[in-house]
């Protein structure tokens, strides 16, 4: 029997909506206390996450809720980075909802009855 993996969740700090990780857009604060974008997820420091919706991303910005989960003032430029994300997010889920074709090698495949 296969083992079922538990996705992990996090809480966009504008909507309060939980959903999966990899949905999110997570803003990152680095130990050296720089505040980025990070595309990758895998950046260390103080993560806090926003759906990819410009109005998500306009209210934890304007309504100083990245600030509060980060614990420092939000610069103007990460804004923008996170505008940028989201269309890029946005894109690359628009292309996700086309047909994939699934070639399957010859000598993969079953013989036929």
């Amino acid at each position: 029997m296969p083992k079922v993996r538990k996705v992990p969740a996090r809480m966009c700090v504008a909507c309060k909506q939980m959903r999966p990780k990899r949905e999110l857009i997570r803003v990152v604060r680095t130990p050296a206390g720089e505040i980025r974008v990070d595309a990758t997820g895998k950046l260390s420091g103080r993560g806090a996450y926003v759906c990819p919706t410009p109005e998500c991303a306009d209210a934890g910005v304007r309504e100083g809720r990245l600030q509060h989960a980060l614990l420092v003032p939000i610069p103007d430029d990460v804004g923008r980075d996170l505008q940028q994300a989201i269309q890029m997010a946005l894109a690359a889920q628009s292309r996700s909802d086309q047909p994939k074709i699934i070639r399957i090698p010859a000598g993969a495949r079953p013989p036929r009855a």
